[in-house]
């Protein structure tokens, strides 16, 4: 896809104001070219949300906000920003910002919950206090999932307007109107990885009876294949753990727990305890970014 640039030509029914944007070239936008395109090819690389997308996603948008941030604060886009135009595209970035913080926010704190969740599990699993401590610590767990599922609508819904409101920033003047469309991609690009940060918590339990067990088998076995790789790039740990109790769950129903399913599903839960603290930390380092550039853009607008 061809990325927006900024052009260092002047259109002569707007020479007057002398804004001198820089161009494709200048470092900067080069940078966040490279970001963006970064940005968009993990879309085709990881074809399902995975830790390792996941990660690799809020790594590449932090440098991008990097990039964004030495951008706003350049004189000429603070001149062409602060202007009577640019102030309505100011308007709907600092809005579109408001909406990544909450997204971001809420993630947060859902990754808060997953984790004392999972601990729970562990401890629980560890102390084998009884299988009615052990099946109220799991319908919790379930219930919390169920929970999940309700939020990552929620969010989806915020994120939905704010593409839609990205794709209103363009404005009649050439100039201001190229730098509008970077930061609408850029804008676009975040709220892509958001949702696949949202899709990435909810992944979804199968239901297909006909065929559960048999999947259920390889996914247990395919997460204790993961556990010994820490760097498979394309394990999904929730979907691990979730078959993983299942399987746990039902035996343990009939048989009691098999000491060996206990632990591997022991070193599931760690792995996905793993994942998510990173995440966690990933997240909180952009939340820093978005918090900063709401701040550059409201200096921006108050001059």
């Amino acid at each position: 896809m061809q990325m927006a640039s900024f052009s260092a030509k002047s259109n002569s029914k707007y020479s007057a104001r002398s804004i001198s944007f820089p161009s494709r070239t200048h470092p900067t936008t080069h940078r966040i070219d490279i970001e963006l395109n970064k940005l968009k090819s993990l879309e085709v690389k990881y074809r399902t949300p995975s830790s390792g997308s996941v990660l690799a996603g809020l790594s590449d948008l932090e440098e991008l906000y990097i990039s964004l941030g030495d951008l706003l604060n350049m004189s000429s886009t603070q001149q062409a920003l602060s202007c009577l135009h640019g102030r309505s595209c100011t308007n709907g970035l600092l809005e579109g910002s408001i909406r990544l913080l909450d997204v971001c926010g809420s993630m947060r704190e859902m990754l808060m919950q997953i984790k004392e969740h999972v601990q729970a599990l562990q401890s629980v699993l560890r102390r084998r206090k009884g299988d009615s401590s052990i099946e109220a610590v799991f319908s919790n767990y379930a219930n919390f999932r169920k929970r999940m599922r309700k939020e990552a609508r929620r969010l989806k819904q915020i994120m939905g307007v704010s593409l839609r409101g990205a794709s209103t920033l363009l404005v009649d003047d050439p100039q201001l109107s190229s730098l509008a469309r970077v930061l609408s991609e850029v804008d676009t690009v975040s709220t892509s990885v958001f949702q696949s940060i949202v899709s990435f918590l909810v992944m979804p339990v199968p239901r297909c009876k006909q065929s559960k067990w048999s999947l259920m088998s390889r996914l247990v076995h395919r997460g204790a294949v993961a556990c010994e790789d820490a760097n498979q790039e394309d394990a999904n740990e929730f979907e691990y753990v979730d078959a993983s109790l299942f399987a746990l769950r039902k035996h343990g129903a009939n048989d009691g727990f098999d000491s060996e399913k206990l632990q591997s599903t022991q070193h599931q839960l760690g792995a996905l305890e793993m994942s998510i603290g990173g995440i966690e930390n990933a997240l909180e380092g952009l939340y820093r970014r978005l918090i900063r550039t709401r701040a550059s853009l409201l200096n921006i607008i108050s001059h």
